[in-house]
C-alpha cells in the first residue's frame, strides 16, 4: 500500500476515534442538567431551580460559556428569571399592560449573567459569564445555576406533564437527551437541619463528542531526547495545511493579516483560530523532551506554546498518558492529578497551571508558553528507553486529542546501546567529574 494510502486510513480510523461519546479516561462525564421545581402556583405557572453540573473531570466549558436552548411544549412563557437571562424577550404582543414577560420566545436561549451582575439578580453560584471548571481543576467553579417564574397556557396534562424538549447546551461538540423524571432533589435548608426536598425533579444529560465539535484537530505534539539530537516535529498538516485550498488563516514573517489590526476582544474573535504559519498549522503545541537520565530516576521537560495569534487559554489544563506516571515523583511548575487508577493501573494524569502564576497560556508572542519538569522513578521490569518507551502515548490539551507523530519517527537510541548503558555512562563520568574536581581542590 502507498504512503498516502496509509496516511488515509490513518486518518480514517483517527475520525472513527474521535467520533465516540464514550471516554475511557472519563467514563462517566458529561453535562447534567437538573430542573427543580420549587412551588406551583394557583394560575397554573410553577417557579424552578435550573442547576447546571459539568461533571467532567478534565473538560471544561470556556467563553462565551454555556447557552442553554429549548423548545417549550405549549405556550410557555418565562414571567421572570435570577441568575440568568434569555437572549430575546421574543412577542409578548398578546399580554396587556408594562408587567411584560420577560421572554415569550416558543425556543428560548438562556445564558449565564456577567461577573458584577446586580445583587438582586443573581442567585448562587451563577454569573460567571457561562464558564465552567472541570471537576478537578477547581471544585468550587463546576457548575451554575438559575431560577425562573415560568407561567402562561399550559396544556398536555399542566406543568409537572408538559415537558421542554429539544434541549441544547450551545457549546460545540454536545449533545443532549429527552427529560426524564429522576428522584426529586433533596436539600438542607440554610443554618438548620431540616431537610427538604422539590416537588418534582427533571434531568436532562448532555455527552460530548471531539468529532461532533470539529472534523480538525487544535494541537499536536513533537518529541525530543537527550540520547538523540534528531528533533521530531509535529506531523505536517496536523490541523491543516497552508495554501490553496486553506485551512487555516495564518500569518507569514510575523505580518498580522488586515482584520487582525483592528481592536478585538475574546468575544469577538474569528470563528477559525488565526495562527502563525508553520508546517503544522496547530494552535497548541506540546513539546514533550525527555532530558535527563539518573540512575534511578529520569527527567522530562513538558512545554505547550500557544500559535494562535488572538487567543489566551485561561485555566488550561494538559492530560498526559504514560505507563510511568504512576511512579511520578515530582512536577515543578504544573499541578497533578492522576486520572485513572484501576488496581495498579495509574497511566493518566491531568496537568493544569498554578494560580497567579502560569495559569493563563498568553496568545502567540515571546510569552505565549508556559512549562514544567517532571521527575519520575524508574519501575524494575518495565522502564527502557527504547522502542519509543519514555514518550507518552496519547496527550490532551483542553479536552481535545492532540495528533502524535508515528511511531516510526522517534528519536532511536544511539546503535549498540540501551537505557543502562546510558545511564552507566552518566553516572561514571559524573563520578570521574567529582573525583576530578577534589584532587583540584586538594592541590
Amino acid at each position: 500500500m502507498s504512503s498516502r494510502g496509509c496516511w488515509v486510513l490513518f486518518c480514517f480510523f483517527s475520525l472513527l476515534h474521535f467520533s465516540e461519546s464514550y471516554d475511557p479516561i472519563d467514563p462517566n462525564g458529561d453535562i447534567e442538567i437538573k430542573w427543580d421545581f420549587q412551588e406551583l402556583r394557583d394560575d397554573g405557572g410553577y417557579t424552578v431551580l435550573v442547576n447546571v453540573y459539568n461533571n467532567q473531570l478534565y473538560r471544561h466549558v470556556e467563553k462565551p460559556g454555556w447557552a442553554l436552548s429549548w423548545t417549550w411544549p405549549s405556550d410557555e412563557v418565562i414571567w421572570d428569571m435570577r441568575g440568568a437571562e434569555a437572549t430575546k424577550q421574543g412577542n409578548c404582543s398578546r399580554f396587556r399592560g408594562d408587567n411584560l414577560p420577560h421572554s415569550c420566545e416558543k425556543n428560548p436561549v438562556i445564558v449565564d449573567l456577567l461577573p458584577g451582575a446586580p445583587y438582586k439578580m443573581q442567585t448562587q453560584n451563577c454569573c460567571r459569564g457561562g464558564v465552567l471548571s472541570s471537576m478537578i481543576q477547581d471544585g468550587d467553579r463546576y457548575m451554575s445555576s438559575f431560577q425562573m417564574s415560568v407561567g402562561g397556557e399550559m396544556k398536555d396534562g399542566g406543568p409537572l406533564r408538559a415537558k421542554p424538549f429539544n434541549f441544547g447546551f450551545g457549546v460545540a461538540g454536545y449533545t443532549c437527551s429527552n427529560v426524564t423524571v429522576v428522584p426529586p432533589t433533596k436539600f438542607m435548608t440554610p443554618n438548620t437541619r431540616h431537610q427538604k426536598q422539590a416537588l418534582m425533579t427533571w434531568q436532562v444529560t448532555c455527552s460530548y463528542s471531539q468529532f461532533r465539535e470539529s472534523l480538525k484537530p487544535t494541537c499536536c505534539v513533537s518529541l525530543s531526547t537527550f540520547y538523540n539530537d534528531t528533533i521530531v516535529s509535529c506531523p505536517r498538516c496536523s490541523c491543516g495545511c497552508q495554501g490553496p485550498p486553506s485551512t487555516s488563516q495564518c500569518a507569514r514573517d510575523g505580518r498580522l493579516p488586515d482584520f487582525l489590526q483592528l481592536p478585538h476582544d475574546d468575544d469577538n474573535e474569528p470563528s477559525d483560530p488565526v495562527v502563525m504559519c508553520t508546517q503544522h498549522m496547530c494552535p497548541i503545541r506540546v513539546h514533550w523532551h525527555l532530558k535527563t537520565n539518573y540512575k534511578e530516576y529520569w527527567r522530562v521537560k513538558v512545554t505547550i506554546t500557544n500559535f494562535n495569534l488572538v487567543k489566551n487559554y485561561s485555566d488550561w489544563n494538559l492530560v498526559i498518558q504514560h505507563p510511568n506516571l504512576k511512579s511520578l515523583v515530582q512536577v515543578f511548575s504544573f499541578n497533578y492529578k492522576p486520572l485513572i487508577e484501576y488496581g495498579n493501573i495509574n497511566d493518566t494524569g491531568m496537568f493544569w497551571g498554578i494560580k497567579y502564576y502560569n495559569e493563563m497560556l498568553l496568545q502567540e508572542g515571546e510569552f505565549g508558553n508556559v512549562q514544567s519538569e517532571m521527575l519520575l522513578h524508574k519501575d524494575p521490569g518495565s522502564f527502557t528507553f527504547q522502542g519509543g518507551w519514555g514518550f507518552p502515548r496519547s496527550v490532551l490539551f483542553n479536552g481535545h486529542e492532540c495528533v502524535m507523530p508515528p511511531p516510526d519517527t522517534y528519536p532511536s537510541l544511539p546503535r549498540g546501546s540501551n537505557a543502562v548503558s546510558i545511564s552507566g555512562f552518566r553516572v561514571s563520568f559524573g563520578l570521574l567529574s567529582l573525583f576530578v574536581f577534589s584532587v583540584w581542590i586538594l592541590l
